[in-house]
């Protein structure tokens, strides 16, 4: 240690079977271990492990240390094997600022299950679990703690990731926690308050087939690309036939999503500031600006103000056309459901927290015909803006996922109405197997009438503490469908319960 210039040791405490129930003895010996590291010019921190024979928590491990009584032996803290055990974080600020050696953090998913293990394969940065890291972090300093933030993270994808790209995701990570902590100056967050449009890549007439059936109407052309825009009520859709298998998008994908932003320029600055670099975006001299990132699944966000008089309108790109409208009663977007690769999905929830100031929710696990759908939404505050992370916990390979696929949902003000006009315009709507109403009224004591009407519209049902969720899909097309869905009385939620019906009968429509 002293020919590499290393000046500090972690000792962690014992997990051996044969270790002795005696607080006196290893204050002993690490008094005994920091005098000799002393004469070397080095210090011991030592460290409480959460599945630590007889020292398992932090103020155990400070009791020893105090014991110790010598200025070269202090304490490691680290945040897994604080939080993980339920430990009260406050007692750190009792432990003096100059015994605390050294900070480890590190975040995870609340489980149950093994300490050992959980600690091992499913630790992550910071912000991406369900501990209060950064609170612990003004613990820790509040104490008079002045070294290094030290990230000590364990699981399996980081393992395989690539390392550049991990290496950025922590550094973002430390930023955030530093700016939740308060000690760093960044470009407050710009928190999105509705969706702009969602752009499909699309050369099928397929998909322009499928927004006609759903009361969309096509009312602009773009001047110079070969994109159209489609609408119904403040629900805006771009067809762009331009990206095709030489740019990745070899059949029908989402590509993009426009969010609503009171200041694209500081929604892009914030995004710089946390090592999302604004993407380069060909444009003519007539295009209206718009910044835009690339979010961890490679889907382009852009920043937009819609048709505000002190902002150029991306709409502006567009020569309007007339169009025969038909509409369905459709209003807007509601969310927006997106694929992640299963290696990115943490830095997905962190991504949108960060960058976007989006409020994480729980994270659930669903039956799909293939294995495990995981999902995690992402909002604002009032619900404007919502997006569902979906992965496939089946490796790839092992068969066909519910994850591969992409969707839109959109708001109706009365989905009875929607679904009747969508079958007379003759949309391709999703066939839901009788069972699952047989198995509703069991579950649901609703009034039979409506039970005989979810039944002949294919529409399911759902219902939280708030309120009810009723909802309907398309078929597929490529790899995208639509959604349609009315929240009545302020439900919350997407409609968990009915992921795996809508995932095995699309299963089966596609083989």
């Amino acid at each position: 240690m002293e020919r590499l210039g290393a000046d500090l040791m972690l000792v962690c405490s014992s997990v051996s079977p044969a270790a002795l129930d005696d607080d006196a003895l290893a204050a002993e010996q690490l008094r005994l271990l920091a005098e000799r590291a002393a004469a070397h010019g080095i210090r011991i921190a030592y460290e409480a492990l959460a599945w630590g024979r007889h020292v398992n928590t932090y103020d155990h491990a400070w009791r020893i240390v105090r014991e110790a009584g010598h200025p070269a032996l202090g304490t490691c803290l680290d945040s897994f094997h604080i939080l993980s055990r339920g430990s009260d974080p406050k007692g750190i600020e009792e432990i003096p600022g100059e015994k605390i050696f050294f900070l480890q953090l590190a975040d995870a998913p609340l489980m149950a299950m093994d300490v050992l293990q959980w600690s091992r394969h499913y630790r992550c940065f910071p912000g991406q679990g369900g501990f209060d890291v950064a609170g612990l972090l003004e613990h820790v300093l509040r104490a008079g703690y002045d070294g290094p933030l030290s990230l000590e993270v364990f699981n399996d994808v980081f393992r395989q990731g690539d390392t550049a790209r991990t290496a950025v995701d922590a550094l973002r990570s430390l930023i955030a926690l530093e700016e939740a902590a308060g000690r760093t100056d960044l470009p407050a967050p710009v928190v999105p308050t509705g969706f702009a449009f969602a752009e499909l890549a699309s050369g099928e007439a397929e998909l322009s087939a499928l927004l006609t059936a759903l009361g969309f109407a096509r009312t602009g052309r773009h001047h110079s690309k070969p994109v159209e825009l489609w609408e119904q009520g403040d629900a805006r859709i771009v067809l762009n036939s331009g990206l095709d298998a030489a740019t990745g998008h070899p059949e029908p994908a989402l590509a993009a999503i426009g969010l609503e932003t009171p200041d694209p320029a500081a929604s892009a600055g914030r995004a710089r500031a946390l090592l999302s670099p604004v993407l380069p975006r060909h444009r003519a001299a007539a295009d209206a600006p718009l910044d835009a990132v690339a979010a961890p699944d490679s889907t382009e966000l852009f920043f937009c103000r819609t048709e505000h008089p002190d902002h150029p309108s991306w709409t502006g790109d567009f020569t309007p056309r007339a169009h025969a409208a038909s509409p369905a009663g459709i209003t807007h977007i509601d969310h927006v459901a997106l694929t992640q690769p299963r290696h990115h999905f943490d830095e997905a929830s962190l991504f949108y927290r960060a960058v976007l100031g989006l409020r994480p929710h729980e994270s659930l696990e669903l039956a799909d015909p293939y294995g495990l759908l995981r999902s995690r939404a992402v909002s604002n505050a009032d619900g404007s803006v919502r997006l569902a992370l979906n992965v496939a916990q089946v490796r790839p390979g092992s068969g066909p996922s519910g994850s591969l696929w992409q969707h839109i949902a959109l708001h109706s003000r009365d989905i009875l109405a929607t679904a009747r006009r969508l079958r007379e315009l003759g949309a391709p709507l999703l066939p839901i197997p009788d069972n699952y109403y047989d198995d509703l009224e069991a579950r649901h004591e609703l009034d039979p009438g409506l039970h005989r009407t979810l039944r002949e519209l294919g529409l399911l049902y759902d219902q939280d503490d708030s309120g009810a969720f009723l909802h309907l899909y398309t078929a597929t097309v490529g790899r995208v469908f639509f959604e349609i869905v009315q929240r009545i009385d302020g439900y919350q939620g997407y409609g968990a319960a009915n992921a795996p019906v809508r995932l095995a009968a699309q299963h089966a429509r596609t083989g």
